[in-house]
């Protein structure tokens, strides 16, 4: 706009200030008006607010890198006060917690394959007499190394106890064989990783994590997507029961979590060289229900949520704690007992010991029954909540 000469007009002053306080009112407004629906939006809220508070409690309590009390198994011959100070040295440094005896090598291996133990204490029948003879006797400390972090502090702290653990019993007629350098010595048998390679550990662990996040994400949003298109009151009107529309929605993504899984173990065995030594049947089965398991509270929380946002907000309230808690990332037996406790409520644990039990050590469907029957209850219960939620929706 111009003045007749030609010239730009100027705007006067207060009209500027006019302007810039109308603005200023403008974005006050908004701001307003954004946490009047924040405050509305009490899922996002609470997430808001929970989900730094969770990470503080994980990472401040849960999370240790050196895990001690580890399950133990002792198979000893040698029922002498020799072969007796030797274990009660090794559970003097914390790292063992003798929880079974063995009744044979079998029995052992036993506890091993079924993830019962982490470490198999074995003391030969005749280890004391060899000791008296000096002819230096071995004792052999048997290690679950599908985790190699959670075993070599307690391997370490084994091989360290040796020089002070018969100092008691080297005494009199057996004191020179405690003046020189321990009259036995600690073989590790670092069984199914030997060479303590991270990878064997952290790809079948990818299995577990990627399923979860992927299913999560999946059916979160399944229903709130009908919601969100205004075709949900099509598929209420529908002549299809609860259940029926939940099994619909949920055997797709059976189909995709499969696919996923193929092409997991095919890069795994193909670039990083992670064997299957189990059965392939069995992992398959296991892996089938661990997805339905995810798929089903995915489904819960896509009843719950009012919109997408807020169903990611509660798929990544979930997979979080998942994830941090289940010993993909640090070891289980490194958390504090109530986190322990917490861990085993979630199916991505179980799961992560199947998988790594029938990739690495061969273990079946036998040894794995305790972890198959908590993903089965668990798939139950999120079903039925899924369920009596949707029929909440239905009225």
């Amino acid at each position: 706009m111009s003045t007749q000469e030609g010239l730009p007009s100027v705007v006067p002053r207060p009209a500027r200030r006019g302007a810039l306080a109308q603005s200023w009112q403008r974005f006050v407004a908004m701001f307003v008006k954004e946490f009047i629906q924040l405050r509305r939006d009490r899922p996002t809220f609470a997430m808001i607010v929970g989900i730094p508070i969770i990470q503080l409690m994980l990472f401040g309590y849960a999370i240790n890198t050196d895990p001690k009390h580890l399950p133990t198994a002792v198979l000893t011959g040698d029922d002498s006060p020799i072969a007796r100070a030797l274990i009660g040295a090794l559970r003097a440094t914390d790292y063992f917690n003798i929880k079974y005896v063995a009744r044979g090598e079998a029995d052992a291996d036993k506890l091993i394959l079924s993830n019962k133990v982490q470490f198999v204490i074995q003391i030969p029948p005749d280890f004391s007499r060899q000791l008296v003879r000096g002819e230096k006797p071995g004792l052999l400390l048997i290690a679950d190394a599908t985790d190699p972090t959670a075993t070599s502090g307690a391997v370490a702290a084994a091989l360290g106890a040796a020089t002070q653990a018969l100092d008691r019993e080297l005494t009199g007629p057996l004191a020179s064989l405690a003046q020189n350098a321990p009259p036995y010595e600690i073989r590790v048998h670092r069984r199914y990783n030997p060479a303590g390679e991270t990878r064997r550990n952290i790809v079948p662990g990818l299995i577990g994590t990627i399923l979860t996040m992927t299913m999560l994400m999946y059916t979160a949003m399944s229903v709130t997507r009908e919601i969100e298109r205004g075709t949900m009151e099509a598929l209420l009107a529908m002549p299809v029961r609860p259940v029926e529309i939940m099994l619909g929605k949920i055997a797709p993504y059976v189909v995709v979590g499969a696919v996923q899984m193929s092409t997991i173990l095919i890069v795994a065995s193909l670039l990083f060289q992670v064997p299957v030594v189990g059965s392939l049947f069995t992992l398959s089965a296991l892996t089938l229900l661990f997805i339905v398991a995810n798929l089903s509270v995915g489904y819960t929380f896509s009843t719950v949520a009012v919109n997408q946002l807020q169903a990611m907000q509660m798929t990544f309230f979930f997979f979080l704690p998942s994830m941090l808690l289940s010993g993909f990332l640090f070891p289980f037996y490194g958390m504090p007992i109530w986190a322990q406790y917490t861990g085993e409520a979630l199916p991505l644990t179980h799961y992560l010991r199947i998988v790594r039990s029938v990739m690495l050590k061969g273990s079946n469907f036998g040894d794995l029954a305790v972890d198959a029957g908590a993903l089965a209850a668990f798939t139950l219960v999120a079903m039925s909540v899924a369920v009596m939620r949707f029929r909440q929706t239905l009225d």
